[in-house]
């Protein structure tokens, strides 16, 4: 088995590399003045397996394409087979038509991604599930939110109560409570189509002196978290973290998030961050030994 860090998952590569005992093919990324690059294997894949590891977060085009172009090229080069590893998926929120005359984007990508050729799809708690349906190849979604839970857990917040910011998302909170054992719950969002706007309905939790731990998939602006955390805090609960698999945070969000009272940001290595980091490498070395 061959591993090829992608340049958007560079760090993330090299550990499940490590962790399989694998042969790295580096990738050779060279720009020209008006924004077009070339790309290059710097090895032999021919004959091989090849792991190819690139998650597609901001910018999202750029990293798609650097995607699209090692996927097809390991095939043109004769990769007897190539696994796709993308931590986290781009346009998985859209996969549906939410309203007339919308782009399915989710269901783009994938054909865009089936066309260079991939034997094996493995991505990370992505947001839409029923994304992956839309493959003919086999894939794998892997949940982050057990090593998060972990994380905290050996920290000495076992015990804590968890919590998903919207009820769709309760199976994150249930996920972590199984690790950590001080209940769970979910609050109430509901998104504007037109506008984008949150709003999260106020609700009373029993988190009166307890430490709180808010896990989601993605964190992107921060104003959905920001105003959990809020709510929390209002409640009396004692401490108050979050905690995402996808650390997006855009714009002001960290500033958000750290001034509506959390305690710290904590997120995995899906996305490269300025948070708290837990690495994705064992889950997936797990998945890809397998």
């Amino acid at each position: 088995m061959i591993v090829v860090p992608g340049p958007a998952s560079q760090s993330l590569g090299k550990k499940i590399a490590e962790n399989l005992n694998a042969q790295i093919v580096p990738v050779n990324l060279k720009n020209f003045p008006d924004g077009e690059y070339c790309l290059r294997f710097e090895g032999d894949v021919t004959g091989k397996e090849l792991v190819v590891v690139q998650t597609t977060g901001p910018p999202q085009d750029t990293n798609i394409m650097q995607l699209l172009l090692m996927l097809d090229t390991a095939k043109e080069l004769g990769a007897k087979k190539v696994t796709a590893v993308v931590p986290y998926l781009a346009f998985a929120r859209q996969d549906k038509r939410f309203l007339s005359g919308e782009a399915v984007s989710a269901e783009t990508l994938v054909k865009l991604i089936e066309a260079c050729g991939v034997d094996q799809f493995i991505t990370v708690n992505i947001h839409a599930e029923n994304t992956l349906k839309r493959f003919s190849v086999p894939t794998k979604n892997l949940s982050a939110i057990t090593l998060l839970a972990e994380h905290f857990k050996g920290r000495g917040l076992d015990g804590a109560f968890s919590l998903s910011p919207d009820k769709g998302a309760i199976g994150l909170a249930e996920e972590a409570d199984r690790v950590l054992g001080g209940g769970c719950g979910w609050l109430r969002k509901e998104r504007d189509r037109y506008t984008g706007e949150i709003q999260v309905e106020k609700k009373s939790l029993n988190v009166q002196g307890r430490d709180v731990i808010v896990f989601d998939d993605i964190i992107s602006t921060g104003g959905t978290i920001a105003r959990a955390i809020k709510m929390l805090k209002s409640q009396g609960a004692r401490r108050v973290y979050a905690a995402c698999v996808h650390p997006l945070l855009i714009g002001e969000a960290k500033t958000k998030i750290m001034k509506s009272g959390a305690e710290e940001i904590v997120s995995t290595d899906s996305i490269t961050s300025s948070v708290r980091t837990v690495s994705l490498a064992p889950l997936i070395t797990k998945a890809l030994a397998r």
